[in-house]
């Protein structure tokens, strides 16, 4: 019984790392449906296996340590190979320049600076009731809701046809990742309402954008929340 208790939180780590292999090997054959789900099923079960943790009293070093490395995986490597594939069709031409390589490669920034995110998150003692820097999960949601749209509607389809804001957006994103920006974490330190303005408006601003803008809301409920979490700055600590 003491096995299951202290090993049960580790298990759904493991099942969010087997989810997100599965997602990126869909991903490799252009089956980004799938590889959709597979995000889900891991953002889910990333959220669990803290929650499962807390109420069993069965945080461990060990668990902290997984769920870096499932995340790596699920929410640093996946989200790599997103921006890989949507730099695919442009070969090795850069602005009208032939590079002596592929430009898709560069999409592995984000994957070098999740890396380095999810190192810093376990060193900074900080971190415990907000996010310095934009977190891993938000960063892949931002990602591949973006392809996911584009390949789904069309929608921003003024960043797929031009390289250079592929690439800019790719800068971007690692640089959020690492940046000094406080960002709002779910997670309540205190329970009066004027405390939690910040999760409030993340809440309910997130709920009403995928309301009214459905599919395309996914990526424009993380730029809301990278907007809100800046407009809060000096509530977040």
């Amino acid at each position: 019984m003491n096995f299951i208790k202290n090993n049960l939180a580790n298990a759904f780590t493991l099942g969010n790392l087997f989810s997100g292999c599965v997602g990126i090997v869909h991903l490799f054959s252009g089956d980004y449906q799938t590889t959709a789900i597979c995000i889900i099923i891991s953002l889910v079960l990333d959220f669990f296996d803290g929650f499962v943790a807390r109420a069993l009293g069965s945080s461990s070093n060990l668990g902290g340590q997984l769920d870096s490395l499932a995340d790596m995986v699920s929410f640093g490597f996946l989200p790599g190979v997103a921006m890989m594939k949507m730099l695919e069709p442009y070969g090795n031409q850069f602005f009208g320049i032939e590079l002596p390589f592929e430009v898709k490669y560069f999409g592995f920034l984000i994957t070098l600076f999740s890396c380095l995110r999810l190192a810093i998150f376990n060193l900074d003692d900080d971190q415990k009731y907000y996010f310095k820097g934009l977190n891993t999960p938000s960063n892949t949601i931002l990602i591949f809701g973006l392809f996911y749209v584009y390949k789904e509607s069309g929608n921003f389809s003024f960043l797929f046809e031009n390289e250079i804001y592929l690439l800019i957006f790719t800068v971007i994103s690692s640089w959020l990742l690492v940046s000094p920006i406080k960002m709002i974490a779910m997670k309540f330190k205190s329970k009066q309402l004027k405390d939690n303005y910040p999760k409030l408006a993340l809440l309910i601003g997130g709920i009403l954008i995928l309301l009214i803008f459905k599919t395309t809301g996914i990526p424009l409920m993380i730029i809301y929340y990278i907007l809100i979490s800046l407009i809060f700055q000096k509530q977040l600590k």
